[in-house]
C-alpha cells in the first residue's frame, strides 16, 4: 500500500503555516498562530490541533513540539503530517 493513501487532503498545511509564521521571526504567540490558521482556512481537524496549543509565546521548536504532541495524541501525524 502506498503511504500517500494515508495522507489527507490537508497533509503539509501545518508545515506551510509554520514556515510562514517563522519567516524572519524568532517567536510568535498563540494569537498569531490562531489568526494565521484562520486566514489559511485550515480544515476542522487542523483547527482542532491549533486550538489545543496553550496560551503563550513560542519559539519554533517549542511550538512544533506542542503541535506534534497533539497530532500524535489524536493519531493524525501520518494523515496530516508533522511539523519541524
Amino acid at each position: 500500500m502506498d503511504i500517500g493513501s494515508f495522507q489527507g487532503e490537508s497533509f503539509g498545511e501545518l508545515q506551510r503555516m509554520i514556515d510562514g509564521l517563522f519567516a524572519g521571526r524568532g517567536a510568535i504567540d498563540r494569537f498569531d498562530l490562531v489568526v494565521q490558521a484562520e486566514l489559511m482556512d485550515l480544515d476542522d481537524e487542523l483547527m482542532e490541533i491549533v486550538n489545543l496549543v496553550p496560551p503563550g509565546t513560542y519559539d519554533r521548536t517549542r511550538l512544533c513540539d506542542q503541535l506534534n504532541s497533539a497530532l500524535a495524541a489524536h493519531g493524525w501525524g501520518s494523515m496530516l503530517g508533522t511539523v519541524e
